[in-house]
């Protein structure tokens, strides 16, 4: 078994070839630009989080080390290195969201759930976690739930927010 069989094989062919395809736009010898998204990949392949084997296949697959693979991961918020919720609610922390109410909000969500920050509801439903910053400062406090912004988030707006996920399917 040659070397590069063994390095799929950590990957399945569907994420291989997703990957492949992703990297069509980059210079074969830069496979390493299409870090991110091969990370996602891997991540929504596998419901939601990524394991060791996954960051090592993502690696080896971009013929990148394997601890460059793992700074992003650590670094990016996006990415989950232990099992998530169904939805995982990233609230925004930093500066513009603190001045304007994101302890609040963080507070609010701990109480309505029974969780802390990076922990996930009993029933599975939701991750709550901090983000440093989702780049929305002009609709502080706000928080992203998967690729949803809300923003100007009160807590009766994210008690109506949530409310209205109860009944919906997605």
């Amino acid at each position: 078994m040659t070397e590069l069989t063994q390095q799929k094989q950590l990957l399945s062919p569907t994420l291989c070839a997703k990957i492949e395809e992703w990297n069509k736009r980059y210079p074969p010898e830069r496979k390493a630009s299409g870090v991110l998204q091969a990370l996602h990949y891997a991540q929504e392949d596998n419901g939601g989080f990524l394991t060791e084997e996954l960051l090592n296949g993502v690696a080896d697959f971009l013929e990148m080390p394997r601890t460059a693979v793992y700074e992003v991961a650590t670094f990016y918020t996006l990415y989950h290195l232990k099992p998530v919720g169904r939805r995982v609610i990233s609230v925004c922390t930093n500066i513009s969201c603190m001045l304007r109410g994101a302890e609040e909000i963080v507070a609010h969500l701990k109480k309505r759930f029974g969780i802390e920050l990076d922990e996930t509801t009993p029933d599975g439903q939701f991750t709550l976690c901090e983000a440093e910053c989702l780049g929305a400062c002009v609709g502080a406090p706000m928080f992203q739930i998967g690729k949803h912004y809300y923003e100007n988030l009160t807590p009766e707006k994210v008690d109506q927010i949530l409310d209205g996920m109860k009944t919906s399917h997605g």
